[in-house]
């Protein structure tokens, strides 16, 4: 199980708290304002799942502008943010919409390549709020379509030759595999694209099955995104089965066996706090889950595209279950960050903490200052 998001509990909860914790608002990066204004327009700031891409191509559909018939119309079609891959804008001249219908009689958002948007257990979402002209409004988009396809079991698979399972951080929307070197042993370019998806020991790979007549080749992979864009070349012997994660910056081996396996989803904090002790605590929908004051303690170190994470497994039992929860992050000793709020432990969260805040960042492309 894994990801998650991010929103306000209602205010009525913090009152059993006041008198224990100090409270200050921490408003993440991903919901400051990343478009300017304008007069008569109404901007929507969609604020998207992590596993959307730069490239991706999404559109805004509903009564308003003919649904599914909207797609591939620019007045539709959602801009990134120039400064981060989190936050996506658009801007809807009320006077474009037809039969008289406005965002009040509903929309949701399409991905082209990931499919429509999806709440809870692949739940259809349906928004009915929207800003006055002139004005903006943040909209949270939690999953894609493509989030809830089921991998195939693993143990019902028969494999044409070795494999190569791949942990697709690459950001390609339609990822294949082209091979040079003893033969051009997939054809031309641009390759191959996965022959499945598969889930083994609680990680989701892409897998490309080599062939039972490629064996012992040696050969140079190259992934791309069935156009220009590629990665570097990665040299292998098709002796043995191969894991590889793919990241903007390249390809990299890893042994399966030493994959981090979490208890549900988690807390990841780099932590740049100083601090000999870090705790984290929840209250919300149930107060002290994982523990009372000063919370549960740090369940392990996990290091993710180079940068060194605490993280807090939040155990399978809480996951989807409903529970919107505040996180105070602690020392145990009078040092607090404050509010740091999951909604329904339904993702993972990764946040860069200092003694003065805490503020959400994606792990693909969180650089360290």
């Amino acid at each position: 199980m894994k990801k998650t998001y991010i929103y306000s509990l209602l205010a009525v909860l913090l009152m059993p708290l006041l008198a224990a914790c100090s409270k200050e608002t921490i408003v993440f990066d991903s919901e400051l304002p990343r478009f300017e204004l304008r007069p008569g327009y109404e901007l929507l700031e969609v604020i998207v799942p992590q596993a959307t891409t730069a490239n991706d191509k999404i559109y805004i559909i509903g009564d308003f502008n003919g649904g599914m018939d909207a797609v591939g119309d620019p007045r539709w079609e959602l801009e990134k943010a120039p400064d981060t891959d989190a936050k996506w804008g658009i801007y809807l001249n009320p006077a474009d919409f037809i039969d008289g219908k406005t965002l009040a009689d509903g929309y949701t958002f399409y991905n082209v390549p990931q499919g429509e948007e999806r709440g809870l257990n692949n739940v259809p979402v349906l928004h009915k709020e929207y800003p006055a002209p002139g004005e903006r409004m943040n909209v949270f988009v939690y999953f894609w379509e493509e989030f809830f396809k089921t991998p195939q079991n693993p143990e019902e698979i028969i494999h044409d030759g070795y494999v190569i399972y791949v942990v697709d951080n690459s950001g390609y929307t339609d990822l294949c595999m082209y091979a040079w070197g003893d033969a051009e042993a997939f054809g031309g370019w641009p390759g191959i694209k996965p022959t499945g998806t598969v889930e083994k020991d609680g990680v989701k790979y892409k897998y490309f099955d080599t062939g039972v007549n490629n064996e012992g080749l040696n050969l140079n992979l190259i992934f791309n995104d069935n156009g220009s864009a590629q990665l570097g070349d990665y040299n292998v012997t098709l002796n043995q089965d191969f894991y590889l994660e793919l990241t903007p910056d390249g390809v990299n081996e890893f042994d399966p066996s030493n994959v981090v396996k979490h208890d549900g989803y988690a807390v990841f904090v780099h932590d740049l706090t100083g601090w000999n002790e870090l705790y984290l605590y929840m209250w919300g929908t149930v107060n002290d889950l994982n523990g009372g004051w000063p919370g549960m303690s740090v369940t392990g170190t996990q290091k993710i595209n180079g940068v060194e994470y605490k993280y807090f497994d939040l155990g399978a039992d809480n996951c989807n279950a409903g529970l919107e929860e505040h996180v105070i992050l602690n020392n145990n000793s009078g040092n607090q960050v404050d509010d740091v709020v999951v909604f329904a432990l339904d993702r993972d969260v990764y946040v860069v903490l200092t003694a003065d805040g805490a503020t959400e960042v994606d792990p693909s492309t969180y650089k360290p200052e």
